[in-house]
């Protein structure tokens, strides 16, 4: 009587109960699949991560005593589909159950559960005992409401799971939301902390990986990626944050510069998205970061506000509004990327910085993600599912729950204000504000017109223009409008006029 218990890449969680005991009669499956590698392009230190990762695992399985049988990218027997290789699997071991652990993704879950409907095998699909939530926890709550509304879910969360509250039910500091306070510029001082990441030699795996004819943007930086490999380093990055880097993240989690690419955000999602991490046991080490003295409260409310707000909320969302959510496309925009988001060549230095960091890393912080990359996108009128696509390959921590809503709903707008209240659009002034981007470019941050005026703001004020029958009564954008209507014609026109120009030859700039 054998059970197969398939793993996913992103269910690397030795905590979870299957691991509690050792059974003979039970064997683990991982494998590395094209169907995984191919579905979209992928950045290298993605691909390259996610195996080492999956390797450590089983090979911390298997000294543990567990049965498991790993199934290499170049092995003969990979049949490079998760349907195909639990075909052989069964086969080969005779299995008379097959269980696996609820997938993030819906693709996923509908190839599993599509896949288990024509086994003549008990079959089972466990809980990865990783949220908080469950996948429609969000949708019930938000059943008898008009909108959905990441704040009054965010703070449902605290109450429900008593983090940062008072006895008497009220929010420690007497507010829910330290956001107003978390919005300063880096003046260059205090220093950003060392990368607490262990740096790994994996050329020879990827070699591996080249050679069976995966295809990637970016760079691997094989022979010293810093991605953790198990909970073990992920720990130690998670002590290492809230000691160095957790006193000062709240000041200037908006904050972007040339010289401090991670400033003093956490590099966790990876681990937290793998499940090497639990989300319960990184908001109990801030919470109590704050009650200790260690971190002041906007930033220990603003982290975690990132994590049982923004994170559950967003996955929320996806599980009930998926598979039509991905068709999301309010504005009707068609541009293609440029071909500067695969190469980070364009004169605009925000742009360059932060995609090139991006190409390098497979890592930005969110601003960079929302109000640079995702910003330019949205006013430009990028197809917001090539948006979509994009953010997916590129970012090690990028997973399809997370990132669809976060980039069609949030970044881009797309579903309408399904999730967010407002597009997340600005001009340069903001990223001049935020970062130090604007000194030395190309564009003059303050021009509106002309050849070497920042393209984001002739872009900026044109996407209001020409989305103003949807947008304008919008009460969270009334200063805006309010900024159009006293434009003049030539002035409106001189825009227009700019900003199809811009659209038209985007690769160039």
């Amino acid at each position: 009587m054998t059970t197969l218990r398939l793993i996913l890449g992103d269910q690397l969680n030795p905590l979870h109960s299957w691991f509690s005991e050792v059974d003979d009669d039970v064997v683990y499956a991982l494998m590395e699949v094209r169907q995984e590698t191919d579905y979209v392009l992928h950045h290298a230190q993605k691909i390259l991560a996610l195996f080492a990762a999956m390797r450590d695992f089983a090979r911390r399985l298997k000294s543990a005593g567990h049965r498991v049988h790993y199934l290499a990218i170049d092995d003969p027997d990979n049949r490079q589909s998760l349907p195909g290789n639990l075909d052989w699997m069964i086969a080969h071991y005779k299995a008379t159950a097959f269980e696996c652990q609820a997938p993030d993704e819906w693709r996923l879950d509908r190839q599993l559960a599509e896949y288990a409907a024509q086994l003549d095998i008990p079959c089972w699909m466990k809980d990865t005992e990783h949220f908080y939530t469950r996948r429609n926890e969000a949708a019930e709550y938000f059943a008898d409401k008009k909108q959905w509304l990441m704040e009054n879910f965010y703070r449902r969360m605290r109450v429900k799971h008593r983090v940062l509250m008072n006895a008497d039910d009220s929010p420690s500091g007497g507010q829910w939301n330290f956001d107003h306070d978390n919005r300063k510029s880096w003046p260059g001082k205090p220093s950003q902390p060392a990368d607490p990441r262990v740096a790994h030699d994996h050329s020879a795996l990827w070699k591996t990986i080249v050679d069976a004819g995966v295809k990637s943007f970016g760079s691997p930086n094989e022979d010293r990626l810093p991605w953790p490999l198990n909970r073990d380093e992920a720990l130690a990055q998670l002590d290492s944050f809230i000691e160095d880097a957790l006193p000062d993240f709240g000041d200037y989690q908006d904050a972007m510069s040339t010289h401090a690419p991670r400033l003093f955000h956490s590099l966790l999602s990876f681990s937290l998205n793998a499940k090497m991490l639990n989300p319960r046991e990184v908001v109990a080490r801030a919470e109590r970061a704050y009650r200790d003295g260690h971190a002041s409260l906007p930033a220990v409310e603003g982290f975690i506000r990132q994590i049982i707000g923004w994170r559950e909320f967003m996955r929320g969302v996806y599980w009930t509004r998926m598979p039509e959510y991905r068709k999301s496309n309010v504005f009707g925009n068609t541009l293609k990327l440029p071909v500067w988001f695969w190469n980070g060549e364009t004169n605009m230095r925000c742009l360059k910085h932060s995609i090139g960091q991006s190409l390098e890393n497979g890592h930005a912080h969110h601003i960079q993600r929302l109000m640079v990359i995702g910003n330019f996108a949205l006013i430009a009128g990028i197809d917001p599912v090539e948006v979509h696509e994009w953010y997916l390959g590129v970012y090690v921590d990028a997973y399809e729950w997370v990132e669809m809503p976060n980039v069609l709903g949030m970044s881009q707008f797309a579903d309408g204000g399904g999730l967010a209240t407002k597009p997340y659009a600005s001009s340069a002034a903001y990223i001049d504000k935020m970062s130090d981007y604007c000194k030395g470019c190309a564009y003059d941050r303050k021009a509106r017109l002309g050849e070497t005026a920042c393209p984001f703001n002739a872009l900026y004020w044109d996407f209001f223009e020409r989305n103003s029958g949807r947008l304008k009564g919008n009460p969270r954008l009334a200063m805006v409008y309010k900024q159009l209507d006293r434009m003049d014609g030539e002035a409106k026109a001189g825009l227009e006029e700019r900003a199809g120009e811009l659209r038209g030859r985007l690769d160039e700039l």
